[in-house]
């Protein structure tokens, strides 16, 4: 759980943080590492590997995204991308 929740902050504030503030290194060792722990998170939880996670699949691998579902999935077409999930999470970061 703590991990999953670890994948969750990364999500949240890598691009968070490139939205902030522009000279961020978000190339560094770390947030790369955060970037493909959530990218091995997004793919674990894809049980299909089609490249999207259904609500079901996001509730039983990725749990606190699963919580903001219909807000990733803004065309409501009952699954989401991590290019979505980025996408949110940037959008959240400049309001």
């Amino acid at each position: 759980m703590r991990k999953t929740y670890s994948l969750f902050l990364a999500a949240l504030l890598l691009p968070a943080i490139a939205v902030a503030s522009p000279q961020a290194n978000i190339n560094s060792p770390r947030a790369q590492r955060m970037m493909q722990m959530l990218e091995q998170k997004f793919d674990a939880a894809n049980t299909n590997h089609d490249g999207k996670l259904t609500l079901a699949e996001a509730q039983a691998g990725m749990p606190r995204i699963a919580q903001h579902f219909d807000d990733i999935d803004t065309h409501h077409q009952g699954y989401i991308t991590l290019d979505q999930i980025k996408a949110f999470v940037a959008s959240r970061a400049g309001g």
